[in-house]
């Protein structure tokens, strides 16, 4: 799968899941580690595995499985897709690390047409 659909299923999975405040930014050009960040918020830390866990069905379903998952206990799960690395925060969590910011000079990615209103 292309890491631009890779990223926009993924997006469409935490969506329908209520993940909140979803931003995709494209790194490609700014790091060779991977193509696309995720980056979505959750209510608690059950919300938060939740979603992991979510994203992590759906797309093994699509037929793709995450090379590393980090921070199963706690307020911040990492997925690597390789091409795709999704971090899905507890709000606070989300606030305190403030990822957008590190990676302020990659463009952010219109979601508009992949998310419901």
């Amino acid at each position: 799968m292309e890491p631009k659909e890779l990223m926009e299923n993924i997006v469409r999975i935490l969506d329908e899941k209520k993940a909140s405040d979803i931003l995709a930014i494209e790194t490609a050009d700014v790091t060779i580690v991977t193509d696309y960040f995720i980056i979505a918020s959750a209510t608690s830390n059950t919300h938060v595995r939740s979603l992991a866990d979510d994203v992590e069905d759906g797309m093994s379903k699509l037929g793709v499985e995450p090379d590393h998952i980090e921070g199963k206990a706690t307020g911040w799960i990492l997925l690597d897709y390789s091409s795709v690395v999704v971090h899905v925060f507890q709000t606070e969590t989300r606030e305190y690390y403030n990822l957008e910011r590190l990676w302020a000079d990659a463009p952010r990615v219109d979601l508009s047409h992949l998310l419901h209103e």
